[in-house]
């Protein structure tokens, strides 16, 4: 069902006869919804979903992945063709960027390649938005954590970390297990450590594995904070001439579980029996079963804490007394307990409660208590239910004469997805808010078959696929992937799909644990558990005080239908060149494109469909004294680093966690292994430039951080453009670099920038050509330089320039030079659409024999450009690879009308 349509033909209805609410429509609830409606016109919600063929990869292994951008309701959007995914890692810099171009359908299609030495074993988070989608909060991008394990370690580590503090000082407890690559305890081996951060070590030490190659440690420190950027960095003696060292993040070390909760309605009401929720996490974020009760202030058990949870979360009613304030007292798994307040009761207010138990209705419950009927009798208010912006069902209360009032609303008028309530006063302010989930029968359906049960390896197979909504065939956009889940195990309830996604994820802040829980076998168990996640999650996506003052949304970006280079044309005094001539070259391909300045000298090339790296030159040659002019191009914005929701669903043991995937890695490695002639001979260490050259950088430590090789810088024109995302563990923020860690941590002090040996800022950068650099060296501390104290910065960056070698120029060298000389130019590499590999998928021929044993492909198959026709079918072949198992296939996506979908099948390979 298009619920664009519905929405507006809804605003025809608002108001109409409902029990024990008002049975004529106010000029209040209408301006609310018309004024709604065209903050939904102005400033639509766009969102973007990604579909990956796998949850988890290897170093050298290529991320497939496709995503769909979709606007209102699940509307495929017209609003944005580019979208942006940034990869960032643990240490919150961004690995790689991709601007990949919208097509039809409005989709999207992408790949990484997890290559050495940008990628390491680890968790990294890919998020994704459009331009248009960063004039809302950063929350709303989409995000996924995914972790890359390292097939090549000849040691496998797990770790254990426990820890308190008491009195400013924390201890914290390890134990670290390690194994070859055979599963064999590294028993009785020396082990060197060290806790450490950016700016200082916590504390080092010595120990030995026992008999099972366990090392156990401990240390106590009075620096607490800094524990939550540390490392435990260790260096184990495999051999007597071989050290192996490991890394382990110290982040929640002495973190302790915390509880929090929630009042149904926003606000515990004196003498209104409310549902109280609550949530209880562990120091990883993750949710952990208590026990508990709740006490007044007199001592008084007043609730129990119910023994039936999910995921931490439960609910409990109350009564809450005006006089009175309320603690829970927690146990939590390990026996250990604290003692929590609960939140403040309002001595007047409106109680809000919804019962979501019914198939086609909700039931909504209003509840003054006598103070707020005392201050507000005879006073009409608005209740409002929206779906995203879409006004889906509104209301006015009768004037207030009732203890409580209530309502039922029939579900059809509801898409699936989060609902919110809400109730306003007079003035359009809100005093109750709930949101709850609805998941109806609209979905696309799906249904995927194979001729046959069970197939061979390296057989092909034919997909029949037929895609239906609303019991009509539909015109979809899907993509699928099929798996081999013995090598590639899933946890179900964890995935992220495209409907855990825009149903669900998509419109809350904050991290939702094992959402496809909510999804897989919906049952009435789901369903509670489900209004449980509601009660504990925020969701303030609209502001209704612009929508009342009827103030229309600030755009500070606007909607990117391409690429654009945008600039002014000046002369040599500074002033803009009205009406100039602006030409832009494209490579070496000598076509042209030409426009003209407007009065002010600024100029703009739109809809540029060049793939990334392009060489352009942009000139003012065909303008009146041309060799005195300057092109300024404007330089472009990035998106600032946001926080990452979803770290506890990254991996700390990734050695044991992904074993079997691991294995399956070694052996397609070893199987596309070939040995090559080697011929040795004699050379030459040519001696690179490094800080080790300049005095004025003495002190800082003889091993930088991170060295980052001039060749990395080939395809920027200057290097400010490519650092930012090249040096791990920095910021780049307003054309400043920061030290990652403690800039989350408050610290606004900039990175220290050195250019052989001279301190520069970063404007400099801008001006430095990419040739120019050699290497550059990151440092997160000064060491013993000296330098972030005499600067007030913190960490360092040296940027070494290559040796030139003087030689004398002949006159012929000169006249070339300085006949190539350009006047009123700027070359640039365009920073274009980022080019999709096309997955690769053998075919083999049945009347061949092959010798089975060389395709160990946990990948089958990879299609994003799968369409149904106008009958709702389409189909696909594939071929099996060699190993024996379980197959899966995931599909999924989005038809005109915004119905989305999901499917997974099964075959055997025997």
């Amino acid at each position: 069902m298009n619920f664009r349509a519905l929405y507006f033909s809804l605003l025809l209805i608002i108001g109409v006869s409902l029990s024990a609410f008002s049975q004529t429509d106010t000029i209040g609830v209408r301006t609310l919804a018309a004024r709604m409606a065209k903050r939904a016109n102005e400033r639509p919600f766009e969102k973007v979903y990604m579909h990956f063929d796998k949850p988890y990869y290897a170093l050298g292994d290529t991320a497939w992945f496709k995503a769909y951008v979709t606007i209102d309701i699940h509307q495929p959007s017209k609003v944005s063709k580019i979208v942006y995914v940034d990869v960032v890692s643990s240490q919150d810099s961004i690995v790689q960027s991709l601007k990949l171009q919208v097509t039809g359908g409005e989709v999207a299609f992408g790949n990484v390649v997890f290559n050495a030495p940008d990628y390491k074993q680890g968790n990294y988070h890919f998020r994704a938005y459009t331009t248009w989608m960063r004039n809302e909060d950063p929350a709303y991008f989409f995000n996924k954590e995914i972790t890359v394990g390292n097939p090549n370690k000849t040691i496998s580590t797990s770790i254990q970390l426990s820890g308190a503090t008491k009195a400013n000082t924390s201890k914290v407890t390890v134990k670290v297990a390690y194994k070859d690559a055979n599963g064999k305890p590294y028993a009785n081996r020396k082990v060197s450590w060290k806790a450490a951060n950016d700016d200082e070590t916590l504390q080092k030490g010595k120990g030995v594995t026992n008999a099972n190659g366990v090392l156990d440690l401990s240390f106590t420190t009075n620096k607490t904070a800094a524990i939550a950027t540390a490392s435990l960095v260790t260096e184990i003696n495999v051999t007597e001439d071989k050290t192996v060292t490991n890394s382990f993040s110290l982040t929640h070390a002495v973190d302790q579980p915390d509880v929090q909760f929630f009042a149904e309605g926003g606000d515990l009401i004196n003498g209104v029996k409310t549902k109280v929720a609550f949530k209880a996490i562990r120091p990883d974020g993750l949710g952990v079963d208590i026990k508990g009760t709740i006490t007044d202030n007199t001592g008084a058990v007043v609730a129990e804490i119910p023994a039936q949870q999910h995921l931490g979360m439960g609910v409990f009613p109350l009564v809450p007394q005006i006089d009175k304030t309320y603690k829970a007292n927690i146990t939590f798994p390990d026996g250990t307990q604290a003692s929590y307040n609960l939140p403040k009761v309002q001595a007047d207010g409106i109680g809000l409660s919804l019962v979501n138990t019914d198939a086609t209705k909700l039931n909504i419950r209003l509840a003054p208590n006598a103070a707020f009927l005392q201050k507000n009798k005879g006073r009409v208010f608005s209740v409002v239910a929206t779906v995203g912006q879409a006004v889906c069902w509104a209301a006015n209360t009768k004037p207030l004469v009732d203890d409580t009032f209530s309502t039922l609303i029939s579900k059809s008028l509801f898409p699936s997805g989060i609902v919110k309530i809400t109730i306003l006063n007079d003035h359009g302010e809100p005093i109750a808010e709930r949101i709850a989930f609805i998941l109806r029968d609209d979905l696309l359906n799906l249904n995927l078959k194979t001729a046959q049960a069970n197939y061979a390896p390296r057989q092909k197979v034919t997909m029949d696929l037929t895609a239906m909504a609303g019991g009509k065939p539909s015109q979809a956009n899907l993509s699928v992937a099929v798996i081999d889940e013995t090598k590639v195990p899933y946890d179900d309830i964890s995935e992220t799909t495209i409907l855990t996604n825009l149903l669900l994820t998509s419109e809350l802040k904050g991290y939702v644990e094992k959402p496809n829980y909510y999804f897989i076998h919906p049952d009435e168990k789901t369903a509670a558990d489900m209004d449980v996640l509601m009660l504990t999650q925020g969701y303030r996506r609209i502001q209704y005080a612009d929508i009342v003052a009827n103030r229309s949304p600030v755009v500070a970006f606007p909607p990117e239908q391409g690429i654009s280079i945008t600039g002014t044309i000046r002369n040599n005094t500074g002033l803009p060149i009205a009406r100039g001539n602006v030409t832009m070259i494209v490579g070496d391909r000598k076509s042209s494109i030409n426009t003209i300045a407007n009065a002010v000298g600024e100029f703009k090339f739109t809809n540029l469909m060049y793939a990334d790296s392009t060489k352009l030159t942009i000139n003012g040659k065909n303008n009146p004294n041309s060799n005195f002019l300057m092109i300024m191009l404007d330089n472009a914005t990035f998106q600032k680093p946001t926080i990452n929701v979803n770290t506890p669903n990254g991996v700390a043991n990734i050695d044991s966690a992904m074993n079997s995937y691991m294995e399956n890695s070694k052996k397609i490695a070893a199987n596309s292994h070939v040995l090559k002639e080697v011929v040795i001979k004699s050379t030459v260490v040519e001696k690179k430039p490094s800080h080790l050259d300049y005095p004025s950088l003495t002190g800082l430590s003889m091993d930088p951080d991170q060295t980052i090789s001039g060749d990395r810088f080939s395809a920027c024109p200057f290097i400010a453009e490519c650092l930012q995302s090249a040096a791990f563990g920095l910021t780049y923020i307003d054309y400043k670099l920061y030290v990652s860690r403690s800039y989350n941590q408050g610290d606004k002090r900039q990175v220290s920038i050195y250019y052989n040996g001279m301190a520069v800022d970063y404007n400099f950068l801008q001006t430095l050509k990419s040739e120019e650099v050699e290497n550059i060296e990151v440092f997160m501390n000064d060491g013993l330089s000296g330098i972030n104290k005499m600067d007030n910065t913190n960490g360092v960056v040296v940027i070494n320039g290559k040796v030139v070698k003087h030689t004398q120029m002949s006159k012929e060298d000169i006249k070339a030079i300085l006949a190539a000389q350009q006047y009123g130019t700027q070359n640039l590499i365009f920073r274009g659409y980022t080019q999709p590999r096309v997955f690769y998928s053998p075919k083999y021929d049945p009347t061949r024999n092959y010798s089975l044993g060389s395709d160990l492909r946990s990948t089958i198959y990879w299609n994003p450009k799968i369409l149904t026709d106008k009958d709702g079918k389409a189909t696909f072949d594939l071929f099996n690879a060699d190993s024996k198992g379980s197959y899966r296939a995931i599909i999924e996506g989005i038809d005109g009308d915004g119905n989305i979908g999901r499917t997974i099948y099964h075959y055997t390979v025997q």
